[in-house]
């Protein structure tokens, strides 16, 4: 019935979800906003003791079931046991926010074998590997979706940190290929990608740099609060969304209007351009 579907979905399917680096930031802010909607939540975390702490606190705030795990994702080998002890804490499992995430600050020059393994291997694989390892519970359980936490870098590049972005960008295009796999067992995929937002990833960047550097860039003239983007996941991840797939929530930065003459005689055309930052991290 009508009056069926326009009910409030956001926190069905009620099943429980797995948040990679959920101790802080934006996987903190999805994990709060999924329990605050009644979803279970594990908190997955390389600092055991800060995701013990968030896991106890959204417990005693929302009433839900938590469970912190302390995990290193680059520990391939560590994710069969932590997808057991979630799944034997929270229950059924019906969801993967992957907002894990590690940033380089060495431009061209500071690329190595170790830092770029050690990007790849916390943003990229993990997403890959984790989806195909929860694959059997998510396509047994109606209404799984995953989320990756992506970047406006993924698109738009930063000289600052080539391996971030990098892997940024391989998660967009991983996504759209796990989609059109995972939507044969009606399993959703999607990415967000957020722009400058208060996490402890990003506040380096607000502090060394002029005040204003980013707010004169973004169309809201401010930065966003990890709430903001908690919120999207948690869309994302709902019945809500029930018809979204390989798709890529962001943010767009400000675009100033370019006129060239082209031509004999000259004929103007007017189009965009993105005004591209060369510093500061989401």
């Amino acid at each position: 019935m009508v009056e069926d579907s326009l009910s409030p979905a956001l926190g069905a399917p009620g099943t429980a979800v797995i948040v990679t680096g959920g101790a802080s930031g934006i996987g903190l802010a999805a994990a709060e906003a999924l329990a605050a909607v009644g979803r279970n939540v594990a908190l997955w975390d390389i600092d055991g003791s800060k995701a013990t702490a968030q896991a106890d606190a959204i417990a005693d705030r929302f009433g839900v079931k938590t469970l912190p795990v302390a995990i290193d994702l680059t520990d391939i080998a560590a994710y069969a046991a932590a997808i057991d002890a979630s799944r034997s804490a929270l229950g059924p499992l019906g969801g993967l926010v992957h907002a894990a995430g590690i940033v380089d600050m060495g431009s061209l020059e500071g690329i190595t074998p170790q830092s770029w393994d050690a990007g790849i291997n916390t943003h990229l694989r993990p997403l890959a590997l984790l989806t195909q390892q929860l694959y059997g519970d998510f396509a047994a359980n109606p209404g799984s979706a995953v989320v990756g936490i992506a970047s406006i870098n993924a698109t738009l590049g930063n000289a600052v940190n080539p391996i971030y972005s990098a892997a940024k960008g391989g998660m967009l295009s991983l996504i759209r290929a796990l989609a059109d796999r995972l939507a044969r067992d009606n399993i959703r995929i999607n990415a967000v990608s957020p722009g400058q937002i208060r996490t402890p990833m990003m506040q380096p960047a607000v502090d060394n740099l002029p005040e204003g550097w980013f707010e004169r860039r973004i169309l809201l003239e401010r930065l966003g609060d990890p709430a903001e983007i908690g919120r999207v996941v948690r869309f994302l991840l709902s019945n809500e969304a029930s018809y979204i797939t390989a798709a890529r929530a962001g943010r767009r930065r400000r675009q100033y209007l370019v006129a060239a003459a082209v031509g004999n005689p000259p004929t103007i055309s007017i189009f965009a351009t993105p005004d591209l930052i060369r510093g500061g991290e989401n």
